[in-house]
């Protein structure tokens, strides 16, 4: 296939809204470390859009291609990941909320799931995202979205040892540790089944 071909097959409204995201990442981050939070929020909310855009137009229009189902979940967790970073370093203008161990708990949990999605796509498995995955995702964006507001949590919930924003990241975390546990589950299984002698015989 040509790349003229390859243009042409991927290039619809879907996956164009995906490159836009993805294109959304170094906005975002240029805004957030210059002291920007707010229209860095509108961007990230923007990105948020568009995700959930991308998805209802390939689904109705039967748009779905390989490359979106590639590009798609990476533009999400690219997008996520540098929301989540940006708020546990903060920058010169805004300070850190997020906890360092979040981060890592995050970064860990999808470096498993990139060398396990890779080793089940060696041996032509794949495993969807089920709807635990797709819950963890929508509490996470919701629970991002709160932290920016993170300094009137800290003003009306005084003494509590947990802002309610911080609270519902770790009820996300939580929530995609649980997710990822489910999809290990699902790959074991559709591993053992290619593998097992009936499997062969047929």
């Amino acid at each position: 296939m040509t790349a003229r071909d390859y243009l042409k097959k991927n290039l619809n409204v879907p996956n164009v809204l995906t490159m836009i995201r993805l294109f959304l990442v170094p906005v975002y981050l240029i805004l957030y470390l210059n002291g920007k939070k707010y229209e860095a929020l509108a961007v990230f909310l923007l990105a948020s859009f568009t995700d959930l855009l991308d998805g209802q137009i390939a689904r109705k229009y039967n748009l779905i291609t390989d490359f979106g189902k590639l590009m798609d979940p990476f533009a999400d967790k690219v997008m996520v990941l540098a929301v989540v970073y940006s708020m546990t370093v903060g920058s010169a203008y805004v300070p850190p909320v997020i906890p360092m161990s979040a981060l890592i708990i995050i970064l860990v949990k999808e470096l498993m799931m990139m060398i396990g999605g890779f080793v089940m796509m060696k041996k032509g498995i794949v495993v969807y995202s089920n709807m635990l995955g797709k819950v963890a995702h929508c509490v996470f964006i919701a629970s991002l979205v709160a932290i920016y507001f993170h300094d009137w949590f800290v003003k009306d919930f005084a003494g509590w040892p947990m802002t309610p924003d911080l609270m519902l990241l770790w009820l996300a975390v939580g929530i995609s540790l649980c997710a990822m546990v489910n999809y290990t589950r699902q790959g074991l299984i559709k591993m053992k089944a290619v593998q097992s002698p009936t499997a062969n015989e047929s």
